[in-house]
């Protein structure tokens, strides 16, 4: 066989596989927001049988024997080529795939599909008690991954690296370290200000049918394909990629606070614009797919706060706000935008404002670590939540719903994943600042409506790469420096100094 064909097999293999993963894709998207209670016991049923399938598939003898053939042949061209890359990925996922036994892959879909829907019915109830059992037996079956899949340092390295490949948590230390340490000292500066934002004007009555008439109209005009996507309503918002032609997202509404349901849907948009600027033609390939997770924030990132946020995008938006919301129309534009940038510590991550934000995701980050090293017991976990938010943000959740249970990240099996959050902030404000110096004026051009220039820019120098780059290369490649926290702390005190006149 010559490595063309081997290579052709490949990608067809590649794509059959791809279409049954967004199936299951289609089905989680679908039990999160209009299966009936009493179908989720076979809902999990129906994901074990596709993870199934999924892994006989992605751990099929023939793939190695077909990436033997290919690997190394002159045929391939040079390692950034579209064949390379997919050849390279396709290897990396086969090894780390034949390292997982189909008994644990099938039972961590089952086990993740019934946590999700327990999880959904007990932290309205603040039931830990009967959340617990389920989230036990996840971690327990993650713990059992890492192990299959190996690790240099430490277990938790292997579920990073799914992620955001090559990251480990002793590379994030001195990056989070000195992000924190900036955040310390920029949050005192800004409680020293004596002015202070008028945020109730953010929590008057917003009707739900407006906010999603707004909201569809933003995700038009700042380029998401509402012909190529969707929008529906669940308890936890999210983005999913069905495949070519169909990314859905995701919010909630909360007719008395504003903040909720906007900032949720232009978060989830970054996350659908990333989705809708892969390029077909190379679906159920490596070249076709997003390049992680910490990457994929960056993007969702971006729109909600360097252009969500900022003065120049709503005072293009400013008067259809007060068109579509009569409690808006006695509020002047600079006491609205002072007020969605307010700076104040708060229980609930999704609503956490830019400054503390990463305090939030420092604390998930630090008692997953912990539980995973075994550090940290799962009786442990609420105590230990709970004092972390009071040393780093000054307050406790009265119900554990607001406070250990208000993510559905670890009943998902998403362990390894918070990270990816920060590492987004970090990977937006430096690919802002690159776009910013080559496109020039962004706030300028936000104001006159005009976001094309950086969709388009952010398209070529991201979306379209695929799998090309890995996350700390590509920023490389786009920026032409490694990762950088003096973005992200440069740009946040440059903002808030400014709005908190300190």
């Amino acid at each position: 066989m010559t490595p063309q064909e081997a290579y052709r097999w490949l990608l067809e293999h590649s794509r059959e596989t791809a279409c049954l993963a967004s199936f299951a894709r289609l089905a989680g998207w679908d039990q999160a927001t209009y299966t009936p209670k009493k179908g989720h016991a076979h809902r999990a049923q129906m994901q074990a049988a596709l993870a199934k399938v999924l892994h006989q598939r992605a751990t099929d003898p023939r793939i190695g024997e077909m990436l033997a053939v290919v690997e190394g042949s002159d045929w391939l061209g040079a390692p950034e080529s579209v064949e390379a890359v997919n050849v390279r990925e396709w290897r990396r996922a086969y090894d780390l795939q034949t390292k997982v036994p189909e008994r644990l892959a099938v039972e961590l879909a089952q086990a993740t599909s019934e946590g999700e829907a327990i999880w959904q019915e007990a932290r309205p109830k603040n039931d830990w008690v009967g959340f617990k059992p389920a989230l036990k037996k996840i971690f327990g079956l993650t713990r059992e991954l890492a192990e299959a899949l190996g690790y240099q340092e430490e277990p938790y390295d292997a579920l990073l690296d799914q992620y955001e490949p090559g990251a480990t948590a002793r590379q994030l230390e001195p990056v989070f370290a000195q992000l924190r340490q900036a955040t310390v000292r920029l949050l005192e500066r800004l409680e020293g200000s004596a002015r202070k934002p008028n945020t109730a004007i953010l929590r008057r009555f917003f009707p739900r049918a407006a906010q999603e008439a707004f909201g569809l109209e933003v995700l038009a005009t700042l380029g998401f394909d509402l012909e190529a996507g969707r929008l529906d309503v669940v308890a936890h918002p999210f983005m999913q990629g069905i495949g070519p032609g169909d990314v859905r997202l995701t919010t909630r509404y909360d007719e008395g606070y504003f903040n909720t349901g906007f900032f949720s849907i232009v978060h989830e948009m970054g996350h659908g614009l990333y989705g809708q600027g892969l390029l077909p033609e190379h679906f159920g390939t490596p070249m076709g797919t997003e390049i992680s997770l910490g990457i994929h924030e960056s993007q969702s990132r971006t729109w909600e706060n360097l252009v969500g946020r900022s003065l120049g995008f709503w005072r293009h938006f400013w008067p259809r706000a007060q068109e579509y919301f009569e409690s808006f129309r006695d509020v002047r534009l600079e006491d609205f935008h002072f007020a969605i940038n307010a700076v104040e510590p708060s229980l609930i991550r999704i609503e956490a404002d830019e400054v503390t934000y990463n305090l939030h995701i420092l604390i998930r980050y630090e008692i997953e670590l912990a539980l995973l090293r075994g550090d940290l017991s799962l009786d442990e976990a609420p105590e230990a939540w709970d004092a972390k938010y009071q040393a780093y943000l000054g307050i406790k959740a009265p119900e554990i719903k607001d406070g250990l249970m208000q993510d559905v990240h670890w009943s998902a099996g998403l362990i390894g994943y918070f990270p990816t959050y920060t590492l987004g902030n970090l990977y937006a404000a430096q690919f802002f600042a690159k776009a910013e110096q080559e496109l020039g004026g962004l706030e300028a051009q936000f104001e006159q409506g005009e976001f094309a220039p950086l969709l388009n820019w952010t398209r070529e120098k991201i979306h379209h790469q695929g799998s090309r780059y890995w996350p700390r290369d590509l920023l490389r490649h786009v920026t032409g420096e490694d990762l950088n926290p003096q973005y992200l702390v440069e740009y946040l005190t440059r903002k808030y100094t400014a709005l908190y006149r300190v």
